[in-house]
């Protein structure tokens, strides 16, 4: 991917839809997130490095720059 990496990504729950816009950090993974709505604890699916990639509309950083995630 040529350019900056977008660095925001909105996040969906799968339980009850609420969606967030949050910072994405370019040299980690995200492995939790809390609804703020329902407060269900999002992990990543299976085959996903973070969060983001499951749930987000943009994948991470890492993921965008096609280095690989987490050491993957």
């Amino acid at each position: 991917m040529a350019g900056k990496p977008i660095l925001q990504s909105t996040l969906t729950c799968p339980e009850c839809g609420h969606q967030s816009i949050e910072d994405m950090p370019t040299d980690a993974c995200v492995y939790f997130h809390v609804c703020a709505s329902c407060g269900v604890r999002l992990r990543p699916k299976d085959g996903d490095c973070c969060v983001f990639c499951s749930y987000g509309d943009v994948a991470c950083p890492l993921i965008q720059a096609e280095r690989g995630c987490c050491g993957a």
